[in-house]
């Protein structure tokens, strides 16, 4: 049975992560039925949908937020980072929503994975709104251990992938 919804676990990235830019009608208007609290994936097609295009730059700015081995906690010494975000996602309120990317390093099963890196956003999610991003700016997503920010299969790559990272 775990084997069997790893599987599907990995069909379904799989498939999310191949649908980047690629909407097409149905898609489409499936989100536009969808109530905003049901989201499928297929929303974070390519960001724009709805929205003015934004300088894709300008949310690079946001920095990536790091996580201990196994934690999803806000560490210490990411408080300065998170504010530094938080104040930049409220001056910019044309860069509509942002999106809240949960990593993980590849240690651990897909299925834990996919679930530690979902508390890891929503945990940055509650900081930010904590210091008054609106709710409605901010969306979450897991990737799991499936986008390494730092190719490795040691402590030297995988603290860089244990981490939040910040799109539109």
């Amino acid at each position: 049975m775990k084997r069997r919804f790893g599987a599907i676990v990995i069909v379904i990235v799989a498939i999310a992560l191949g649908s980047v830019g690629c909407a097409s009608k149905h898609a489409k208007s499936t989100d536009d039925a969808m109530d905003q609290g049901s989201r499928t994936g297929s929303e974070f097609d390519d960001g724009s949908r709805g929205q003015t295009p934004v300088s894709t730059s300008a949310i690079s700015d946001l920095e990536t937020v790091y996580f201990d081995f196994d934690k999803s906690a806000i560490r210490n010494d990411s408080a300065e980072t998170l504010r530094a975000n938080a104040s930049l996602i409220k001056e910019n309120a044309d860069w509509g929503q942002i999106t809240i990317e949960g990593n993980t390093d590849e240690r651990g099963s897909e299925e834990y994975n996919l679930a530690l890196g979902e508390r890891r956003a929503m945990a940055v999610k509650r900081y930010l709104v904590d210091l008054g991003v609106p709710d409605s700016r901010l969306r979450t997503v897991s990737f799991g251990e499936a986008k390494p920010a730092v190719p490795g299969h040691d402590e030297s790559a995988w603290r860089y992938n244990r981490r939040s990272d910040f799109s539109n």
